[in-house]
């Protein structure tokens, strides 16, 4: 099979094209056929050495869809897709034309979708599930702000919000593409300034931060939430080690809730890509803007795209 792969650490001129030898099935696991593949930041990162616990040498990708190919009679032939925390990291990943996946890690995916669209899914709303529902347990009702409401999670997190029947105000240095569910679905769009924080607390706070804008905006999403409101965190970027006021965090009771989708391998991963499939079926969600696409012999490309900040999904297609 055709794959990329990196077998030191460093920029996208690490990645190769190569020839390698397709996986075969083995006892409980299933091959895929990868359709398409997205690459998400984290697989930039990857290659960077950022990840201590990256094996090499790697094929990298998180997330994924495609047709088995080989394992139980029952899924051959079904469309499927994925993401996991270790598939690129610990075990070959999706950045290839096969990918060998635990048969516990198999989802349809939503009919409703192409390879492409589906491929584009995996990291961003895994991340926004997370921290909205699972962690932060948002209900109807209740108003959220997302910090980074331009970028992949901040989208999901605002389908997936307003999905649950939430008040959306989204932050951000840049508005979300106009063509971006977001920029159609958020109830309001704050620049990330001190004018939101005026905003905001003259509303009386909200009951949930997302902040996926990272560390430099820390303090300024503890400075959003009312009495006994959430802080989700998902980013340490721009500033690892941060200050805040204690006395004023416990005097609020704020909660504040960290998220590592990227625990989450391919088989712990799955129930949370089933319980997604019915939300773009049923039209609840949107797939997001596909902004570039690629051959897989166009790696190094796709990648540096995404590392320069492309706005909208970066897609291999196989």
């Amino acid at each position: 099979m055709n794959a990329i792969q990196f077998q030191t650490f460093g920029n996208p001129d690490m990645l190769n094209y190569l020839a390698l030898a397709r996986p075969a099935a083995e006892a409980g696991s299933a091959i895929i056929r990868v359709k398409s593949a997205s690459v998400n930041p984290s697989d930039v990162v990857n290659i960077s050495g950022h990840f201590e616990h990256t094996l090499l040498p790697r094929i990298p990708g998180r997330d994924f869809s495609g047709v088995v190919v080989d394992g139980p009679a029952a899924w051959l032939g079904a469309e499927v897709w994925g993401t996991g925390g270790d598939i690129g990291f610990t075990r070959d990943g999706s950045h290839a034309e096969f990918i060998r996946i635990p048969v516990e890690a198999l989802v349809r995916k939503p009919a409703s979708l192409s390879h492409e669209q589906a491929s584009a899914i995996g990291v961003n709303f895994i991340a926004a599930w997370l921290g909205t529902v699972e962690y932060a347990q948002l209900r109807a009702g209740e108003t959220i702000a997302v910090l980074g409401a331009s970028g992949g999670v901040g989208g999901a997190v605002t389908q997936i919000a307003k999905a649950l029947g939430c008040t959306v105000i989204g932050i951000d240095r840049g508005a979300p593409a106009d063509n971006s569910p977001a920029a159609r679905l958020l109830d309001e769009y704050l620049p990330l300034d001190e004018s939101a924080q005026r905003r905001i607390q003259a509303l009386g706070g909200v009951d949930v931060v997302y902040n996926a804008a990272g560390g430099t905006a820390f303090e300024f999403a503890l400075g959003l939430v009312k009495r006994r409101g959430r802080v989700v965190v998902i980013s340490a970027s721009g500033k690892r080690r941060v200050d805040f006021d204690l006395i004023n965090f416990y005097h609020n009771e704020t909660q504040l809730i960290g998220v590592d989708s990227a625990k989450l391998g391919v088989a712990e991963s799955a129930p949370l890509m089933a319980k997604l499939v019915n939300g773009f079926d049923s039209g609840r969600y949107e797939a997001p803007v596909i902004a570039q696409r690629y051959t897989l012999q166009e790696a190094r490309q796709a990648y540096a795209a995404v590392a320069a900040g492309t706005r909208g999904r970066v897609v291999i297609n196989m």
